[in-house]
Protein backbone atom coordinates (compact mmCIF):
# COMPACT_ATOMS: atom_id res chain seq x y z
CA UNK A 1 0.00 0.00 0.00
CA UNK A 2 1.62 3.54 -0.99
CA UNK A 3 0.39 6.29 1.21
CA UNK A 4 -0.22 9.88 -0.37
CA UNK A 5 0.59 12.25 2.41
CA UNK A 6 2.72 11.23 5.39
CA UNK A 7 2.57 13.14 8.30
CA UNK A 8 5.02 14.09 11.84
CA UNK A 9 3.40 15.13 14.74
CA UNK A 10 5.64 16.83 17.15
CA UNK A 11 2.66 15.62 20.07
CA UNK A 12 -0.42 13.16 20.34
CA UNK A 13 -2.95 16.02 20.59
CA UNK A 14 -1.91 17.55 17.48
CA UNK A 15 -1.13 14.48 15.51
CA UNK A 16 -5.37 13.66 16.20
CA UNK A 17 -6.03 17.05 15.25
CA UNK A 18 -4.63 16.73 11.95
CA UNK A 19 -5.57 13.40 11.14
CA UNK A 20 -9.62 15.09 11.94
CA UNK A 21 -8.73 17.67 9.75
CA UNK A 22 -7.58 15.42 6.94
CA UNK A 23 -10.59 13.09 7.84
CA UNK A 24 -13.15 15.63 7.36
CA UNK A 25 -11.47 16.77 3.99
CA UNK A 26 -12.49 12.83 2.71
CA UNK A 27 -9.10 10.99 3.43
CA UNK A 28 -8.82 7.60 5.23
CA UNK A 29 -6.20 7.85 7.96
CA UNK A 30 -4.39 6.02 10.38
CA UNK A 31 -2.42 7.41 13.01
CA UNK A 32 0.77 5.53 14.52
CA UNK A 33 1.71 6.75 18.04
CA UNK A 34 5.76 6.77 18.03
CA UNK A 35 8.05 5.26 15.46
CA UNK A 36 7.06 1.83 13.92
CA UNK A 37 9.09 -0.70 15.22
CA UNK A 38 7.00 -3.74 13.68
CA UNK A 39 4.75 -3.98 10.76
CA UNK A 40 1.61 -2.08 10.95
CA UNK A 41 -1.64 -2.72 8.87
CA UNK A 42 -2.31 0.47 6.87
CA UNK A 43 -5.27 -0.79 5.39
CA UNK A 44 -6.43 1.44 2.34
CA UNK A 45 -5.26 4.75 4.10
CA UNK A 46 -4.48 7.12 2.31
CA UNK A 47 -2.34 9.29 4.31
CA UNK A 48 -0.36 8.12 8.09
CA UNK A 49 0.38 10.50 10.98
CA UNK A 50 3.13 9.53 13.01
CA UNK A 51 2.76 10.99 16.80
CA UNK A 52 6.15 11.54 18.27
CA UNK A 53 6.38 13.69 21.48
CA UNK A 54 9.09 15.86 20.51
CA UNK A 55 7.94 18.90 21.43
CA UNK A 56 9.93 19.74 24.29
CA UNK A 57 12.58 16.68 24.28
CA UNK A 58 15.95 17.94 23.40
CA UNK A 59 16.62 19.11 19.88
CA UNK A 60 19.21 16.55 18.95
CA UNK A 61 16.37 13.69 20.11
CA UNK A 62 13.49 15.64 18.41
CA UNK A 63 15.77 15.64 14.95
CA UNK A 64 16.71 12.26 15.34
CA UNK A 65 13.08 11.18 15.61
CA UNK A 66 11.55 13.03 13.37
CA UNK A 67 14.13 11.53 10.81
CA UNK A 68 13.61 8.36 11.94
CA UNK A 69 9.63 8.98 10.92
CA UNK A 70 10.41 10.52 8.01
CA UNK A 71 12.47 7.27 6.59
CA UNK A 72 9.52 5.34 7.37
CA UNK A 73 6.39 7.43 5.91
CA UNK A 74 9.05 7.27 2.45
CA UNK A 75 9.67 4.03 2.84
CA UNK A 76 5.66 3.39 2.56
CA UNK A 77 5.62 5.65 -0.13
CA UNK A 78 4.50 8.95 1.19
CA UNK A 79 4.18 11.25 -2.37
CA UNK A 80 4.25 14.90 0.29
CA UNK A 81 5.50 15.31 3.87
CA UNK A 82 3.99 17.30 6.60
CA UNK A 83 5.30 18.64 9.95
CA UNK A 84 2.40 19.40 11.91
CA UNK A 85 3.12 21.62 15.15
CA UNK A 86 1.01 23.30 17.65
CA UNK A 87 -1.28 26.41 16.18
CA UNK A 88 0.33 28.33 19.30
CA UNK A 89 3.94 27.52 17.72
CA UNK A 90 5.00 26.08 21.16
CA UNK A 91 8.80 26.14 21.15
CA UNK A 92 11.69 28.05 22.49
CA UNK A 93 14.07 29.93 21.10
CA UNK A 94 16.42 27.07 20.28
CA UNK A 95 13.87 25.27 18.74
CA UNK A 96 12.19 22.63 18.32
CA UNK A 97 10.30 23.93 14.73
CA UNK A 98 12.82 25.54 13.45
CA UNK A 99 15.98 23.23 13.48
CA UNK A 100 13.35 19.63 12.92
CA UNK A 101 12.22 21.66 9.43
CA UNK A 102 15.65 22.15 8.37
CA UNK A 103 16.45 18.63 9.13
CA UNK A 104 14.14 17.45 7.25
CA UNK A 105 14.60 19.40 4.52
CA UNK A 106 18.49 18.55 4.14
CA UNK A 107 16.55 14.43 3.92
CA UNK A 108 14.69 15.57 1.40
CA UNK A 109 16.92 17.57 -0.60
CA UNK A 110 14.35 21.02 -0.93
CA UNK A 111 15.45 24.32 -0.29
CA UNK A 112 12.35 26.32 0.77
CA UNK A 113 8.83 25.20 2.73
CA UNK A 114 6.72 27.17 4.10
CA UNK A 115 5.62 27.93 7.79
CA UNK A 116 1.56 28.34 9.03
CA UNK A 117 0.22 27.38 11.99
CA UNK A 118 -3.09 28.97 11.90
CA UNK A 119 -6.58 27.80 12.78
CA UNK A 120 -8.98 30.05 12.54
CA UNK A 121 -11.59 28.21 13.65
CA UNK A 122 -10.12 27.87 17.12
CA UNK A 123 -9.20 31.10 17.07
CA UNK A 124 -5.01 30.93 15.35
CA UNK A 125 -4.88 33.50 12.85
CA UNK A 126 -2.29 35.36 11.20
CA UNK A 127 -1.62 39.06 9.62
CA UNK A 128 1.71 40.35 9.03
CA UNK A 129 3.22 37.90 10.32
CA UNK A 130 1.79 37.90 14.12
CA UNK A 131 -0.17 34.86 15.61
CA UNK A 132 -3.01 36.10 17.36
CA UNK A 133 -4.85 33.55 20.06
CA UNK A 134 -8.59 35.01 19.88
CA UNK A 135 -8.28 38.85 19.67
CA UNK A 136 -4.89 39.27 21.31
CA UNK A 137 -1.63 38.78 20.40
CA UNK A 138 -0.27 35.38 21.21
CA UNK A 139 2.40 37.34 23.80
CA UNK A 140 -0.44 38.69 25.35
CA UNK A 141 -1.92 34.85 25.65
CA UNK A 142 -2.05 32.29 28.05
CA UNK A 143 0.30 31.05 26.10
CA UNK A 144 2.92 33.93 27.45
CA UNK A 145 3.25 31.69 30.58
CA UNK A 146 3.19 28.45 29.57
CA UNK A 147 4.98 25.97 31.91
CA UNK A 148 7.69 24.17 29.18
CA UNK A 149 7.24 27.11 25.76
CA UNK A 150 6.40 30.54 26.94
CA UNK A 151 5.77 32.38 24.48
CA UNK A 152 6.62 36.19 24.87
CA UNK A 153 6.88 37.06 20.97
CA UNK A 154 4.24 36.78 18.59
CA UNK A 155 6.34 37.88 15.27
CA UNK A 156 6.69 34.39 13.99
CA UNK A 157 9.14 35.91 11.18
CA UNK A 158 11.68 36.41 14.25
CA UNK A 159 10.59 33.46 16.26
CA UNK A 160 11.66 31.36 13.37
CA UNK A 161 14.65 33.03 12.62
CA UNK A 162 15.91 32.61 15.64
CA UNK A 163 15.82 29.11 15.50
CA UNK A 164 16.89 28.44 12.02
CA UNK A 165 20.21 28.65 10.01
CA UNK A 166 18.19 29.33 6.38
CA UNK A 167 16.69 32.93 5.98
CA UNK A 168 12.90 33.44 6.32
CA UNK A 169 10.21 35.53 4.76
CA UNK A 170 6.57 36.34 4.57
CA UNK A 171 4.13 35.96 2.44
CA UNK A 172 1.68 38.57 3.65
CA UNK A 173 -2.32 38.38 3.64
CA UNK A 174 -2.75 41.14 0.86
CA UNK A 175 -1.08 38.70 -1.29
CA UNK A 176 -2.75 35.37 0.39
CA UNK A 177 -5.92 37.03 -0.18
CA UNK A 178 -5.73 37.10 -3.81
CA UNK A 179 -5.91 33.89 -4.12
CA UNK A 180 -3.57 30.46 -5.36
CA UNK A 181 -1.53 32.02 -8.17
CA UNK A 182 -0.60 35.06 -5.98
CA UNK A 183 0.43 32.38 -3.47
CA UNK A 184 2.47 30.50 -6.18
CA UNK A 185 4.16 33.60 -7.33
CA UNK A 186 5.03 35.09 -3.87
CA UNK A 187 6.84 31.48 -3.56
CA UNK A 188 9.09 31.76 -6.31
CA UNK A 189 10.34 35.16 -5.61
CA UNK A 190 11.62 34.61 -2.32
CA UNK A 191 13.25 31.62 -3.92
CA UNK A 192 14.82 33.93 -6.36
CA UNK A 193 15.74 35.87 -3.27
CA UNK A 194 17.50 33.00 -1.23
CA UNK A 195 14.47 32.19 1.29
CA UNK A 196 14.37 29.00 2.55
CA UNK A 197 11.31 29.56 5.33
CA UNK A 198 8.23 31.75 4.73
CA UNK A 199 5.71 32.68 7.34
CA UNK A 200 2.25 32.37 5.82
CA UNK A 201 -0.53 35.06 7.16
CA UNK A 202 -4.01 32.92 7.17
CA UNK A 203 -7.03 34.74 8.83
CA UNK A 204 -9.50 32.43 7.02
CA UNK A 205 -10.25 29.15 6.32
CA UNK A 206 -10.23 29.83 3.04
CA UNK A 207 -6.79 31.30 3.06
CA UNK A 208 -5.75 28.02 4.28
CA UNK A 209 -7.48 26.32 1.77
CA UNK A 210 -5.71 28.22 -1.22
CA UNK A 211 -2.41 28.16 1.04
CA UNK A 212 -2.68 24.07 0.91
CA UNK A 213 -3.67 24.30 -3.05
CA UNK A 214 -0.35 26.71 -3.95
CA UNK A 215 1.92 24.05 -1.95
CA UNK A 216 1.14 21.55 -3.98
CA UNK A 217 4.84 20.60 -5.22
CA UNK A 218 6.81 21.46 -1.97
CA UNK A 219 7.95 17.83 -0.88
CA UNK A 220 7.76 19.59 2.71
CA UNK A 221 4.74 21.52 4.31
CA UNK A 222 4.95 22.64 8.02
CA UNK A 223 2.17 24.30 10.10
CA UNK A 224 -0.89 23.57 12.15
CA UNK A 225 -3.85 21.24 11.25
CA UNK A 226 -5.62 24.07 9.55
CA UNK A 227 -3.55 24.25 6.49
CA UNK A 228 -4.19 20.52 5.81
CA UNK A 229 -7.88 21.20 4.74
CA UNK A 230 -5.96 22.32 0.99
CA UNK A 231 -4.00 19.03 0.68
CA UNK A 232 -6.04 16.44 -0.29
CA UNK A 233 -7.57 18.23 -3.12
CA UNK A 234 -4.05 18.34 -4.94
CA UNK A 235 -3.60 14.05 -4.31
CA UNK A 236 -7.76 14.23 -6.27
CA UNK A 237 -6.30 16.05 -9.17
CA UNK A 238 -3.79 13.41 -9.53
CA UNK A 239 -5.99 10.92 -8.84
CA UNK A 240 -4.08 9.64 -5.68
CA UNK A 241 -6.92 9.45 -3.37
CA UNK A 242 -10.45 9.29 -3.49
CA UNK A 243 -13.23 10.53 -1.02
CA UNK A 244 -14.09 8.61 2.19
CA UNK A 245 -15.76 9.05 5.50
CA UNK A 246 -14.52 7.48 8.38
CA UNK A 247 -17.74 5.79 10.83
CA UNK A 248 -17.46 3.65 13.76
CA UNK A 249 -19.54 2.75 16.72
CA UNK A 250 -18.76 4.84 19.74
CA UNK A 251 -21.09 2.52 22.27
CA UNK A 252 -18.25 0.51 23.57
CA UNK A 253 -19.20 -1.35 26.60
CA UNK A 254 -17.06 -0.27 29.54
CA UNK A 255 -16.73 2.91 31.94
CA UNK A 256 -15.43 6.70 31.07
CA UNK A 257 -12.78 8.61 32.42
CA UNK A 258 -11.16 12.02 32.22
CA UNK A 259 -7.53 12.75 32.69
CA UNK A 260 -6.38 16.06 32.90
CA UNK A 261 -2.87 17.24 32.58
CA UNK A 262 -2.93 20.68 30.81
CA UNK A 263 -2.48 23.61 32.51
CA UNK A 264 -3.89 26.08 29.42
CA UNK A 265 -6.48 28.53 30.41
CA UNK A 266 -8.72 26.20 28.53
CA UNK A 267 -8.42 22.98 30.01
CA UNK A 268 -8.38 24.77 33.63
CA UNK A 269 -12.23 25.93 32.51
CA UNK A 270 -13.15 22.36 31.87
CA UNK A 271 -12.25 20.70 34.86
CA UNK A 272 -13.96 23.42 36.97
CA UNK A 273 -17.71 22.64 34.94
CA UNK A 274 -16.71 19.25 35.29
CA UNK A 275 -15.94 19.12 39.35
CA UNK A 276 -19.59 20.04 38.94
CA UNK A 277 -20.85 17.08 37.82
CA UNK A 278 -18.63 14.14 38.31
CA UNK A 279 -16.49 13.24 41.08
CA UNK A 280 -13.18 14.61 40.78
CA UNK A 281 -9.84 13.94 42.50
CA UNK A 282 -6.89 16.81 42.38
CA UNK A 283 -3.14 15.98 42.09
CA UNK A 284 0.06 17.98 41.68
CA UNK A 285 3.90 16.96 41.57
CA UNK A 286 4.63 18.12 45.29
CA UNK A 287 1.90 15.25 46.38
CA UNK A 288 3.05 12.93 44.21
CA UNK A 289 6.42 13.36 45.91
CA UNK A 290 5.74 13.41 49.43
CA UNK A 291 3.51 10.22 48.78
CA UNK A 292 4.90 7.12 46.87
CA UNK A 293 1.43 5.92 47.25
CA UNK A 294 -0.76 8.15 45.61
CA UNK A 295 -1.41 6.90 42.54
CA UNK A 296 -2.88 3.42 44.40
CA UNK A 297 -5.00 5.47 46.60
CA UNK A 298 -6.43 7.48 43.42
CA UNK A 299 -7.14 4.02 41.63
CA UNK A 300 -8.65 3.03 45.12
CA UNK A 301 -11.01 6.09 45.05
CA UNK A 302 -11.97 5.41 41.42
CA UNK A 303 -12.99 2.10 42.08
CA UNK A 304 -15.66 3.35 44.47
CA UNK A 305 -17.05 5.87 41.58
CA UNK A 306 -16.15 4.81 38.14
CA UNK A 307 -19.25 2.22 37.63
CA UNK A 308 -21.74 4.92 38.63
CA UNK A 309 -20.43 7.92 36.80
CA UNK A 310 -17.70 9.15 34.73
CA UNK A 311 -14.88 10.45 36.70
CA UNK A 312 -12.04 13.12 36.47
CA UNK A 313 -8.57 12.80 37.63
CA UNK A 314 -6.57 16.14 37.09
CA UNK A 315 -3.41 17.72 37.54
CA UNK A 316 -4.46 21.00 36.10
CA UNK A 317 -3.43 24.10 38.21
CA UNK A 318 -3.05 27.88 37.63
CA UNK A 319 -0.05 29.95 36.49
CA UNK A 320 0.98 30.98 39.95
CA UNK A 321 0.74 27.17 41.36
CA UNK A 322 2.73 25.72 38.31
CA UNK A 323 5.40 28.33 39.06
CA UNK A 324 5.31 27.32 42.90
CA UNK A 325 5.66 23.77 41.76
CA UNK A 326 8.43 24.28 39.73
CA UNK A 327 10.22 26.05 41.87
CA UNK A 328 10.13 23.17 45.00
CA UNK A 329 10.79 20.25 42.64
CA UNK A 330 12.61 21.79 39.52
CA UNK A 331 10.23 22.40 35.92
CA UNK A 332 11.48 18.31 34.19
CA UNK A 333 11.43 17.10 37.15
CA UNK A 334 7.65 18.34 38.16
CA UNK A 335 6.41 17.92 34.52
CA UNK A 336 7.95 14.09 33.96
CA UNK A 337 6.32 13.38 37.64
CA UNK A 338 2.69 14.18 36.83
CA UNK A 339 3.31 12.72 33.24
CA UNK A 340 4.63 9.17 34.93
CA UNK A 341 1.97 9.09 37.59
CA UNK A 342 -0.51 9.64 34.62
CA UNK A 343 0.00 7.03 32.71
CA UNK A 344 -0.05 4.72 35.96
CA UNK A 345 -3.04 5.89 36.40
CA UNK A 346 -4.72 5.29 32.96
CA UNK A 347 -3.04 1.68 33.54
CA UNK A 348 -4.83 1.03 36.84
CA UNK A 349 -8.37 2.37 35.13
CA UNK A 350 -7.49 -0.14 32.25
CA UNK A 351 -7.76 -3.09 34.78
CA UNK A 352 -10.55 -1.40 36.50
CA UNK A 353 -12.83 -1.40 33.34
CA UNK A 354 -12.73 2.13 31.71
CA UNK A 355 -12.62 1.75 27.72
CA UNK A 356 -13.34 5.16 26.96
CA UNK A 357 -10.66 7.53 28.33
CA UNK A 358 -10.19 11.75 27.56
CA UNK A 359 -6.89 13.17 27.63
CA UNK A 360 -6.37 16.56 27.91
CA UNK A 361 -2.58 18.38 27.58
CA UNK A 362 0.12 16.76 24.78
CA UNK A 363 2.83 15.63 27.12
CA UNK A 364 -0.27 13.99 28.86
CA UNK A 365 -1.57 12.21 26.39
CA UNK A 366 1.79 10.67 25.20
CA UNK A 367 2.52 9.84 28.59
CA UNK A 368 -1.01 8.07 28.71
CA UNK A 369 -0.77 6.39 25.18
CA UNK A 370 2.63 5.12 25.73
CA UNK A 371 2.11 3.53 28.99
CA UNK A 372 -1.34 2.18 27.69
CA UNK A 373 0.65 0.43 24.68
CA UNK A 374 -1.42 1.56 22.20
CA UNK A 375 0.67 1.11 18.37
CA UNK A 376 -2.13 2.84 16.08
CA UNK A 377 -5.75 4.28 15.89
CA UNK A 378 -8.06 5.02 13.39
CA UNK A 379 -10.09 8.48 13.29
CA UNK A 380 -13.31 9.02 14.25
CA UNK A 381 -16.08 11.57 14.79
CA UNK A 382 -15.13 15.01 15.49
CA UNK A 383 -15.97 16.14 19.22
CA UNK A 384 -15.36 19.49 19.00
CA UNK A 385 -12.72 21.49 16.20
CA UNK A 386 -9.26 19.26 16.41
CA UNK A 387 -10.09 16.85 18.33
CA UNK A 388 -11.71 13.23 17.23
CA UNK A 389 -12.70 9.94 19.07
CA UNK A 390 -10.17 7.62 18.19
CA UNK A 391 -10.40 3.81 18.03
CA UNK A 392 -7.32 1.81 18.81
CA UNK A 393 -6.44 -0.82 16.46
CA UNK A 394 -5.25 -3.83 18.40
CA UNK A 395 -4.79 -4.36 22.17
CA UNK A 396 -6.20 -2.84 24.32
CA UNK A 397 -9.74 -1.92 22.56
CA UNK A 398 -10.53 1.45 23.95
CA UNK A 399 -11.64 4.75 22.97
CA UNK A 400 -9.34 7.33 23.31
CA UNK A 401 -9.63 11.57 22.73
CA UNK A 402 -6.79 13.38 22.99
CA UNK A 403 -7.43 17.04 23.41
CA UNK A 404 -4.93 19.53 23.19
CA UNK A 405 -4.80 22.06 26.09
CA UNK A 406 -6.02 24.97 24.45
CA UNK A 407 -8.74 23.16 22.77
CA UNK A 408 -12.82 23.18 23.37
CA UNK A 409 -14.71 25.56 25.31
CA UNK A 410 -15.41 24.90 28.82
CA UNK A 411 -18.18 21.89 28.31
CA UNK A 412 -15.90 19.76 26.13
CA UNK A 413 -15.35 17.31 28.73
CA UNK A 414 -19.07 17.49 29.42
CA UNK A 415 -19.64 17.08 25.38
CA UNK A 416 -17.10 14.30 24.73
CA UNK A 417 -19.28 12.19 27.32
CA UNK A 418 -22.33 12.95 26.08
CA UNK A 419 -21.26 11.55 22.44
CA UNK A 420 -20.49 8.19 23.47
CA UNK A 421 -24.50 7.87 24.21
Amino acid sequence: MTIALGCIADDFTGATDLASTLVKQGMSVIQINGIPKQPIALNEAEAVVIALKSRTTPVEQAITESLEALQWLLNQGAMQIFFKYCSTFDSTDQGNIGPVTEALMYALEETFTIACPAFPTNGRTLYQGHLFVGNCLLSESGMRDHPLTPMRDANLVSVLDRQTKGNVGLIPWTTVNQGVTAIQDAIKKLKQDNIQHAIVDAITDQDLINIGHACADLKLITGGSGIAMGLPDNFRRKKSVGNSEAHFPLNLPGNTAVLAGSCSLATIEQVATARKQWPAFPIDAISLADNDRLVDEILQWSEQHVENSPILIYSTASATEVTHIQSVLGRAEAGEMVEVAMGKIAQGLLERGVRKLVVAGGETSGAVVQALGVNAMEIGPEIAPGVPWCRTLGDPNILLALKSGNFGDKHFFLKAVEQLK
